[in-house]
């Protein structure tokens, strides 16, 4: 299989550029809008994300926004789409979704964080019949628990891809040590049932300074013969973007250009302290990278788009 798509995927996510000096997503401070990721269904790009609230409570929002035209949002009436649960491992928080076609059953998913007041955070799933306003949960429990040594705090920020009749989830790794990349798989026909894999955390970082400090909420993006991975990088100080691509999920190999994404030098940007959730869709023939930026305490969610790579005969490819 040719890899010269794949090639092409790596000058694309070096050649984002921020769209706009304001954020796509926004909270008035303290809350934060942020963990978002977008699905693109025919004529419309999906926004889910996450409103967080004063100490710490999330609950999920919807957006919308024309595929020409991303930057134009508008929210639905309904928000917040789903709340935490009255007694599960969610019961405090429900943030980070990410939704996906199953092309088992045509619905929609979303794996997505869940906690309650303490940590571990862990990862839950809903689905959906295509009203991305109306979420249920397939199961009361975590579908990736927190019961790994690497994941005493954590077992989540999940990030999906469906290939070959299989779910590939990415996810955060945490606990008292640095935050690592790991890696499962699910059926297409079962999404709930998630086997992760033997070698976990299969990804620590490149081994340079700027993500030598942990690395954390990975997204998932296929290309022709790799599985794309964006990913935030840690050096100790500042949160940026790196990307590496695999095909096995046990090596990696780096884009040249990494970092690919970094805060701007303007100290008065919204976005000027740090990057994380790098998700990448296509919209209308277009890249976007989807991104967490913050200024002070608060996160926010941005938009940016590729430079390089437009095919206005491109299909659009949903997660």
């Amino acid at each position: 299989m040719s890899i010269g798509k794949d090639d092409r995927l790596f000058d694309i996510c070096a050649s984002f550029e921020r769209m706009a000096g304001a954020p796509l997503l926004f909270r008035p401070p303290p809350e934060w809008a942020a963990a978002a990721h977008a699905i693109v269904v025919g004529d419309t790009v999906h926004y889910l994300w996450g409103r967080r609230k004063e100490g710490n409570y999330w609950v999920l929002m919807h957006s919308t926004a024309p595929a020409h035209n991303p930057t134009a949002v508008s929210h639905d009436l309904r928000n917040p789409v789903l709340l935490p649960s009255y007694t599960g491992f969610d019961n405090y928080t429900a943030e980070y979704p990410f939704p996906f076609r199953n092309p088992a059953n045509d619905r929609y998913y979303a794996y997505y964080l869940g906690r309650r007041r303490r940590v571990p955070k862990q990862t839950g799933l809903l689905v959906s019949d295509g009203d991305f306003g109306h979420w249920t949960r397939v199961v009361a429990e975590p579908v990736i628990a927190a019961d790994a040594p690497h994941e005493r705090d954590g077992s989540s920020h999940p990030s999906v891809v469906v290939h070959d009749d299989l779910i590939h989830i990415v996810y955060t790794g945490e606990s008292e040590g640095l935050p690592a990349m790991c890696h499962a798989t699910a059926p297409v026909d079962d999404p709930a049932t998630v086997t992760k894999n033997p070698v976990n955390p299969v990804f620590r970082g490149s081994g340079q300074g700027w993500d030598s400090r942990g690395v954390r909420e990975a997204e998932l993006f296929r290309g022709e013969a790799f599985f794309h991975i964006l990913y935030g990088g840690f050096d100790g100080h500042v949160w940026r973007i790196g990307h590496v691509r695999t095909q096995d999920f046990r090596t990696f190999e780096p884009n040249p250009a990494n970092p690919v994404f970094e805060p701007p030098d303007d100290s008065a940007a919204w976005d000027c302290g740090g990057i994380l959730t790098p998700q990448v869709f296509v919209s209308n023939g277009r890249h976007y990278l989807l991104y967490a930026g913050h200024k002070g305490g608060e996160w926010q969610s941005g938009l940016a788009r590729a430079t390089m790579g437009w095919d206005p005969d491109a299909q659009v490819d949903s997660p």
